[in-house]
């Protein structure tokens, strides 16, 4: 490998750490802004869904980390990595990013300021970074127990939106086609708090409801064993998720205690869980 190659690898090492000691979860990234451990599960012939249970590395934003020897150990496993993500969705920030793209004929900028008009609200000082093509990455902080999903081009042409489950591309990071860099005055800042009129625009709409038998649903059943599949860190998020889809499909109610046993099972205490599901009521426009 390269000098360059080497010191990109040293430098993008040295920022993830600096990201992390602000409580940020990080993977190490290839040029291309993809995860730069490879999956080891690419080989076999049916692989299983695998969000790193089988205690290896390379699963993608799943491997992120803010612990320093688990971030040494996750660059050392990939010598060539150039940059690095930041895992969004994740305590403590939650981390929301706003992805203002630079695309032909569409003015992702304008668009934002258009709707921060229509629905009342005002992007407050965040970290805002700067890609290599012009485009601005914004950083807001969300609630706990919200669940805000990776989308693109939902909210407006040329806006991006990176939620639980993805990742941005961190300040210090060198690409392809550059270096990613925070921009001035903005490096120092904590991701601010997401406005609540901008926050309820990032959330899925709700679905038709469509009620079913409690004590037969099978989509009631599939809502918890997606609780009970919850690992440290996801509790919260997948107990808001889940109840939200149960209140938007009618069986929020019956399935209260079945949802709060299943994130008692994960380590959530009742009254954490309680709490969770009936902000989730409120999410939805339900009385708890």
């Amino acid at each position: 490998m390269a000098t360059t190659d080497r010191q990109a690898t040293t430098l993008a090492l040295a920022h993830a750490l600096s990201a992390a000691e602000r409580g940020l979860a990080v993977i190490p990234l290839s040029r291309t802004k993809l995860p730069a451990l490879r999956s080891p599960h690419r080989d076999d012939p049916a692989p299983s869904p695998c969000h790193g249970e089988c205690g290896r590395l390379g699963h993608g934003v799943y491997d992120a980390s803010s612990d320093p020897a688990r971030i040494r150990e996750l660059f050392a496993a990939a010598p060539r990595a150039t940059g690095y993500g930041i895992a969004c969705g994740l305590p403590p920030h939650h981390l929301i990013g706003i992805d203002l793209d630079v695309k032909t004929g569409t003015d992702s900028s304008a668009a934002l300021r258009e709707l921060a008009l229509r629905h009342l609200f005002t992007i407050p000082p965040t970290v805002v970074v700067v890609t290599p093509s012009g485009g601005r990455h914004l950083w807001l902080s969300g609630p706990p127990d919200v669940v805000v999903p990776n989308s693109a081009g939902r909210l407006a042409p040329g806006i991006d939106i990176r939620g639980a489950g993805g990742y941005l591309v961190g300040p210090g990071s060198r690409t392809g086609q550059g270096v990613y860099a925070a921009a001035p005055g903005t490096a120092h800042l904590a991701p601010a708090p997401c406005p609540r009129s901008l926050l309820r625009l990032l959330l899925p709409p709700p679905r038709a409801h469509h009620p079913t038998p409690p004590a037969t649903g099978g989509h009631g059943q599939g809502l918890v064993q997606f609780v009970l599949a919850a690992h440290e860190g996801q509790r919260n998020t997948r107990l808001f998720w889940a109840a939200c889809r149960a209140y938007e499909d009618g069986i929020g109610p019956v399935l209260v205690n079945a949802l709060v046993e299943a994130a008692r099972g994960t380590g959530l205490s009742e009254s954490e869980a309680r709490a969770t599901i009936a902000s989730a009521a409120r999410m939805t426009g339900h009385r708890p």
